[in-house]
């Protein structure tokens, strides 16, 4: 089967919170309906600890070309998915016991 429903709840809000409320989610395609908006909504109703989830994801009409020139320029490449891990461990998360996203992240 191409699903991963039910989403395991339990496992996600424990391994978010081992790795200190920090996660990464990459979609191959659009956001809307993927992993990381199934992930958000686990983290929106069941986080009882401060998250902070970066959510990678093609953001426009793609275009064709070489895979590794559109993994880049979708912001999903390998690359782009260490600056994001990069960029949660050397931020701060909010205090709040909601999960944080900006208007980049989702």
């Amino acid at each position: 089967p191409f699903t991963i429903k039910p989403l395991d709840r339990a496992a996600v809000l424990e391994h978010v919170k081992a790795c200190g409320g920090r996660l990464v989610t990459v979609e191959d395609h659009y956001a809307e309906g993927g992993i990381g908006e199934a992930v958000a909504a686990v983290l929106s109703t069941g986080a009882d600890f401060p998250v902070h989830h970066k959510l990678l994801a093609v953001r426009e009409i793609p275009r064709s070309g070489p895979p590794t020139v559109l993994l880049d320029a979708y912001g999903i490449s390998a690359a782009k998915v260490v600056d994001a891990v990069h960029e949660l461990l050397n931020s701060e998360i909010p205090s709040k016991k909601r999960p944080h996203y900006t208007a980049s992240d989702y």
